[in-house]
């Protein structure tokens, strides 16, 4: 039971401390028909971190959370649901923090939903968690080209479009359980570097670091802003998901969900100095659990219009509307709320 907690609250603290970018890593350039060119493979060498450093007793518990976790990475895909929707059963059970954040954020964001209707949301979305862990462990451990066949997209000609233009593409994200494994499956269809915060364990910031480097070329750390900038100047798509609480600094008070939440300026600023064209990218698990459907949006006109707290109300509202469509498979478990303007006395957790 600890190991499922304690690999579940890993993955809640690991999962939104990162953005993509293009310009990435392919396995086999020929088996992707959208790359416009074949890319280079990092060595290990001058990319992946040594995991013998990481074998004395401090590190046995880690080993054995990452170990159950690839061992059921390659189990059979319909299993590996099962299994997820069942670890985040159970995690609805012992993770009472968690469960009690996420309980907070949809009292706030559905006012309207009745007792009963909160308590299935609020279970469906550890279920979808549960399952954002088992496909964290699959995209850390498998080949995407092992799921090609289990994605669908629309919008892809809007992404396209955007790129073939040369002035970098800016694609809004959100963070939804499904997002590790979105990412992923993104470079099947166009390139990415990532960007990254570390984790607090060093043995699963190396393992996960080390799995980010061999499907993305670069890796660059969070607060460089001028690796961001430069991403986007030599034309290529900068993933930035802005739904998260950062901090009073930099941000905006502005509705979400109508809730006062402190949202972040880069998305329009990073726009603006570039003039980059702006997307809104969203990636779904289908209903039935069977598969993924990618969305691009097309280009959003009049972004950024010049005023953050306007750009930051349009973002936040595009945000609010992907998240309605598939609600459970939002990441709840984080407090969205937590920076409020009075203070930290009136943060509702």
């Amino acid at each position: 039971m600890w190991v499922i907690t304690a690999i579940f609250e890993l993955k809640c603290r690991a999962v939104p401390k990162f953005a993509y970018f293009q310009h990435g890593f392919c396995y086999n350039s020929a088996l992707n028909p959208y790359l416009s060119q074949p890319i280079a493979v990092k060595t290990p060498d001058d990319q992946l971190t040594p995991l013998a450093q990481f074998a004395g007793p401090r590190y046995w518990l880690t080993w054995l959370g990452l170990f159950f976790m690839w061992t059921l990475a390659h189990f059979p895909f319909v299993l590996q649901m099962r299994i997820g929707q069942g670890l985040g059963l159970l995690s609805y059970y012992l993770a009472r923090r968690r469960r009690h954040i996420c309980e907070v954020n949809l009292k706030l964001c559905f006012p309207e939903l009745n007792q009963s209707q909160l308590k299935t949301l609020l279970r469906k979305t550890f279920l979808s968690n549960g399952m954002g862990l088992m496909e964290v462990a699959m995209c850390w451990s498998r080949n995407p080209e092992d799921f090609r066949h289990r994605v669908t997209t629309s919008g892809l000609e809007h992404l396209q479009e955007a790129v073939a233009k040369g002035k970098g593409v800016l694609l809004i994200g959100a963070h939804f359980s499904t997002l590790e494994f979105g990412g992923t499956l993104f470079t099947l269809f166009n390139e990415m570097d990532i960007t990254y915060r570390g984790h607090s364990n060093p043995l699963f910031q190396a393992v996960m670091s080390n799995a980010r480097k061999k499907h993305f070329r670069g890796v660059i750390e969070r607060q460089n802003v001028r690796g961001a900038l430069k991403s986007l100047k030599d034309g290529r798509t900068l993933w930035y998901a802005p739904d998260q609480d950062y901090g009073a600094r930099h941000s905006v008070f502005v509705p979400f969900f109508g809730v006062e939440a402190a949202t972040i300026t880069a998305t329009s600023r990073f726009a603006r100095l570039n003039d980059s064209a702006v997307l809104f990218f969203s990636h779904y698990r289908n209903e039935d659990n069977s598969g993924y459907h990618l969305a691009f949006s097309e280009v959003l006109q009049d972004y950024p219009c010049g005023d953050d707290e306007a750009d930051a109300i349009r973002i936040n509202q595009i945000i609010e509307t992907a998240i309605r469509k598939h609600p459970e498979q939002y990441l709840w478990l984080h407090r969205r709320f937590k920076t409020q303007q009075a203070g930290p006395s009136a943060r509702p957790y």
